[in-house]
C-alpha cells in the first residue's frame, strides 16, 4: 500500500473522528514525507525497523535536532503506525523500541517588565501611514502582552468575542480544542475600544475581529509575520509572539496571579505546565524569600 495514500487517509481519519486541528495534520504529512523521502520508501512495505531507527540517528547526528524535534518525529511516527497496524497494514511499530532521549529543562524566555513597556511604546509611535495600523498594531501586541492567547487563536478570534463592556476575551477551540474565557484589564480594554471605533469608521465589517488594511478580510499569518519582523527591526528587540506569551505569564506572577487562575488563562491541560513559569519569574521567587521564619532574628 502507497505511504502517501495511507497518510491521506490518516489525516481524513484525523481530522473527522479524532477533530485534530490544521497544524498538528500539516505535521502529520510533513513527518511521514520526510521519513518516506529520507528512507527512499514509497509502499508501507518498506518499512523497517532499521531505516525508522535510522532516520532518529541521521537527525541527531547530522541535522542536530533539538530533543524536543526528535519527540515530535517519534511522536507522531508512532501514532501514524500504530494507525496503519490497526487498519491491517502493519505488523509491528517499529517505533516502539526507540529510546526518547531525556528532555530539557530549559526557563521559557520572556521579556523583562521595561522592555515589554519599550515594546508597547515603539509598536504604538512607528510612524505609520495610517491611523488605522497604529491603533490595530498597537491593540494586536497589547492582546499578546495581557492575555498571553497564542498566535493562531488572535488571529482566529472573531468581533463578537471581545467583550470590551464585560472585559472578557472568548478563546473558541484553542489548543486541544478547548473553549476559555480570558478576563481583559481596563488597560486593554480601552486600547481595544480605540481599535474597535477605528475599525467601525473604516466600515470593516469581516468576522474576524483583527483585519486587515486593504480589503474586507481578517489578518493573515503572513501579515503578523511581516508585522513581527517590521516590530523586530525598528526596536532593535528580539522576541517572537510565543516569548510574549511566556512574557504576559511570568508578569502575571509578579503581579501576585496565584498558579491555578494563570494556568486557566493559558489554556493549559495540566497546571503542572504553569508551574515552569515560578522558576521563570526571579522576582517571584524573591518575594516569598520574605516567608523565611528566621528573617526577624536579624
Amino acid at each position: 500500500m502507497d505511504i502517501e495514500i495511507l497518510s491521506q487517509k490518516f489525516c481524513d481519519y484525523s481530522a473527522s473522528i479524532k477533530g485534530y486541528a490544521k497544524n498538528t495534520l500539516r505535521r502529520y504529512r510533513n513527518v511521514v514525507n520526510s521519513y518516506c523521502k529520507f528512507a527512499k520508501v514509497s509502499e508501507i512495505s518498506q518499512v523497517t525497523d532499521d531505516n525508522v531507527r535510522n532516520l532518529f540517528y541521521w537527525g541527531r547526528t547530522e541535522r542536530k535536532w533539538s530533543v524536543n524535534t526528535f519527540i515530535v518525529y517519534h511522536k507522531t511516527l508512532l501514532v501514524f503506525f500504530r494507525w496503519c497496524m490497526k487498519q491491517g497494514y502493519m505488523e509491528k511499530n517499529p517505533i516502539l523500541d526507540i529510546e526518547i532521549p531525556k528532555m530539557e529543562k530549559r526557563l521559557p524566555i520572556k521579556l523583562t517588565k521595561q522592555t515589554a513597556l519599550k515594546l508597547m511604546e515603539i509598536v504604538y509611535n512607528y510612524p505609520y501611514e495610517y491611523k488605522f495600523l497604529r491603533y490595530r498594531n498597537h491593540a494586536i501586541f497589547s492582546t499578546f502582552i495581557f492575555t498571553g492567547l497564542r498566535k493562531q487563536e488572535l488571529l482566529n478570534l472573531k468581533f463578537t468575542d471581545v467583550d470590551i463592556e464585560n472585559l472578557t476575551v472568548f478563546v473558541r477551540q484553542g489548543k486541544g480544542n478547548k473553549d476559555r474565557v480570558v478576563p481583559m484589564s481596563f488597560t486593554l480594554a480601552q486600547t481595544l475600544k480605540r481599535y474597535k471605533d477605528e475599525r467601525k469608521r473604516l466600515n470593516k465589517t469581516n468576522p474576524e475581529f483583527f483585519s486587515s488594511l486593504r480589503g474586507n478580510v481578517g489578518f493573515t499569518d503572513n501579515g503578523l509575520k511581516k508585522l513581527v519582523d517590521q516590530v523586530r527591526k525598528s526596536s532593535g528587540i528580539f522576541f517572537t509572539v510565543h516569548k510574549l506569551r511566556h512574557t504576559f505569564a511570568t508578569l502575571m506572577l509578579e503581579g501576585g496571579c496565584d498558579i491555578y487562575s494563570l494556568s486557566k488563562m493559558m489554556g493549559h491541560s495540566a497546571i503542572t505546565t504553569t508551574t515552569i513559569y515560578l522558576s521563570a519569574s526571579a522576582e517571584h521567587l524573591r518575594s516569598q524569600m520574605v516567608k523565611h521564619p528566621l528573617n526577624d532574628l536579624i
